[in-house]
């Protein structure tokens, strides 16, 4: 069975990033992820982990830019380099923290050559890194537009290309929802090479309860498919993360 992953860049915000960690441990997560760890210190980080006897699913490669709209590199041609002194930096925090997945962020570009750059980039740090699980994630093009991976079909393409074993999919419903649609066909064609599964509802990207999206068909698709990684929970609450969690007590365990 599947576990729940709580992403403490978007839950809990109502405490500092520090004491999200046993807020997310008080409501019964035994797992966390987040968008990006780098900064704080990779001790502060196992601190907390460890305190709250919590396993970490996953953080993002680091995206030094953000503010400025940078969501990285990997796909962008002339910027290997960075891209590798970038990849470099996340395996030095997960040596210590061991999280089950990086997920490696593409970028804004477009083109043959971005998609050149991106599976070279890729051969390499499934290479470098062959012990440690990494994940390329489709992201629609309404919530960023101008990156590069905003389809299924094409990220799938990808990863058998690269041909990696420790490369595979990060399936995220709410970006399958508003670029697919059919969120059932999708994770039956695409689940197969899926390694880690995140959640938001839609419209909106709150709570994954009421909306368009059926979590409780989805949810139960995902276990009868056999699926046992991680969920993790990426949304905006749409008031205390802690007042929204009725989904999460429902959910399957």
């Amino acid at each position: 069975m599947f576990r729940f992953a709580a992403n403490l860049s978007f839950l809990f915000t109502e405490h500092a990033f520090p004491d999200r960690f046993a807020a997310a441990r008080t409501a019964g997560f035994g797992a966390v992820e987040m968008l990006f760890p780098y900064a704080h210190s990779i001790d502060d980080i196992r601190t907390w982990l460890d305190a709250e006897t919590l396993d970490l699913a996953l953080f993002n490669t680091p995206v030094h830019d953000w503010a400025e709209g940078g969501r990285g590199v990997a796909a962008i041609p002339g910027e290997t380099g960075r891209f590798r002194d970038e990849f470099d930096l996340a395996l030095s925090y997960a040596e210590e923290l061991r999280p089950a997945h990086i997920h490696i962020m593409s970028g804004l570009s477009a083109g043959s050559a971005a998609r050149d750059c991106l599976i070279d980039n890729l051969a390499w740090a499934a290479r470098h890194a062959p012990d440690q699980s990494l994940t390329i994630e489709p992201i629609n093009r309404a919530d960023m537009p101008g990156y590069f991976l905003n389809d299924f079909a094409a990220a799938a393409r990808i990863i058998t290309e690269v041909g990696a074993p420790n490369l595979a999919l990060q399936f995220d419903a709410y970006h399958a929802h508003r670029i697919h649609g059919d969120l059932t066909a999708l994770w039956a064609r695409f689940g197969p090479i899926t390694r880690h599964v995140q959640i938001a509802g839609a419209p909106g990207r709150h709570e994954p309860a009421g909306g368009t999206i059926d979590y409780t068909a989805f949810f139960g698709q995902l276990a009868q498919s056999g699926y046992d990684g991680f969920v993790g929970a990426e949304y905006h609450p749409a008031g205390t993360t802690t007042a929204g969690l009725a989904w999460f007590y429902r959910a399957p365990s």
